[in-house]
């Protein structure tokens, strides 16, 4: 998107928040978002304060040290430089005043950290010209989350590549269990890795394998020399992630069980069917809403699928969220399903993918984690991708 036409779309978003502009800062770094959404190329070195102001309507207005004036000259809009400290002061007030409602990359009492980037200092400093601040983390998604029609597709790509491919090391686990083989967490670990090469796929870290006890430490992840030997009647975790090595390329991201036994026990089914129906439960939300047309919040989605396992009395046991946000990273910049380790207020846009991950782990015995992608395309239909699976599967 060109900048003039980025520019727009903003202040058509400001307009339909009812937000005066939204404040851009950054310092050395500190605001991840802004390289993308500013689209600053990676090699320019930033070291001083910047804000960059987007009013509702009119032109953009830009705050810059007069040592790197030239490196952000690319921008639109009206420049002002400064020298000392004093000046900066002197140039946010008399940029922003008259505005009742500001935006900046903040979150009331840190209820959702992800967001969360302006430092105190500076909130007080832009408070201080009686502005109200309030959160962009809506606004924000809008240009660093929604994925285009070649994003949507890597990932249905990349889901079908890690379908395949859990189902191959299912395969693996078998043949050797059969043959009576030696086979660890590690090695499976391994080959998953050697499948997504093989196909000019990526990861940025895992995946991970886990037996029995390990499978209720969600994010427990084998050494070569700390690996646990796979034997027959285990209970096993596998985690898998990966995206086509290609530029913007998108990830996917799925979680599996199994058993190396003809079936599983009771209490392993048990647990199962639960989380099972814990994860329907918040993907029938997800679906129902956008077919009406309503907003959906991250939170929401956790608190169906959260309650249901409480109401099954294993609240104390899922210790994660429900689920996050999948881009070109596999932890996405967009809403996460979580209404347990923050707060996430941040809707479910169309054009973005979440993973819906519920689990159960009970210390010591084994953990259930079924782990599937939501697509909510920009028509608002919503797809499971990486296949559904309904059931343990039995390896022997």
């Amino acid at each position: 998107m060109e900048q003039k036409q980025k520019i727009q779309e903003i202040q058509k978003r400001l307009k339909e928040h009812g937000i005066d502009g939204w404040l851009l800062y950054d310092n050395h770094g500190s605001n991840r978002f802004i390289r993308e959404l500013l689209e600053i190329p990676a090699h320019l070195v930033l070291t001083r304060r910047f804000f960059y102001w987007i009013p509702k309507s009119g032109e953009p207005e830009l705050i810059v040290h007069q040592i790197e004036a030239q490196s952000l000259g690319f921008l639109t809009g009206k420049v002002h430089s400064y020298l000392s400290w004093e000046q900066l002061d002197q140039a946010i007030v008399a940029m922003i005043k008259n505005n009742k409602t500001i935006a900046m990359e903040y979150s009331p009492n840190n209820r959702n950290p992800y967001v969360s980037i302006v430092d105190a200092g500076t909130f007080e400093q832009v408070a201080q010209t009686g502005a109200e601040i309030i959160s962009s983390d809506d606004l924000l998604q809008h240009f660093t989350s929604v994925l285009d029609e070649d994003q949507i597709a890597s990932h249905l790509d990349a889901a079908k590549v890690v379908a395949k491919t859990v189902e191959r090391a299912w395969d693996l686990i078998a043949d050797r269990l059969r043959k009576d083989k030696v086979i660890t967490e590690y090695d499976v670990q391994k080959f998953i890795l050697s499948e997504f090469s093989a196909l000019n796929y990526i990861t940025d870290s895992g995946p991970c394998c886990s037996v029995n006890q390990h499978s209720a430490l969600p994010h427990y992840q084998a050494g070569k020399k700390s690996a646990q030997k796979i034997d027959r009647g285990d209970f096993i975790l596998i985690d898998l992630w990966c995206k086509k090595n290609v530029a913007h390329g998108v990830y996917a991201d799925i979680t599996r069980v199994a058993v190396a036994a003809p079936e599983p026990t009771p209490r392993q089914e048990e647990v199962f069917d639960i989380v099972n129906v814990a994860q329907s439960k918040g993907i029938a939300l997800i679906k129902d809403a956008m077919r009406a047309k309503k907003t959906i919040r991250g939170f929401e989605v956790d608190d169906v699928c959260r309650g249901y396992i409480e109401e099954k009395g294993y609240g104390a046991f899922f210790t994660h969220r429900t689920g996050h946000n999948i881009d070109t990273n596999v932890h996405g910049a967009g809403a996460h399903l979580d209404h347990l380790e923050t707060v996430d207020h941040r809707k479910l846009l169309p054009g973005t993918i979440c993973s819906v991950e519920p689990g159960i782990y009970l210390p010591q015995e084994f953990g259930v984690r079924l782990e599937h992608n939501v697509l909510i395309d920009h028509a608002s239909n919503v797809q499971v991708t990486g296949k559904q699976e309904n059931e343990i599967r039995c390896l022997l």
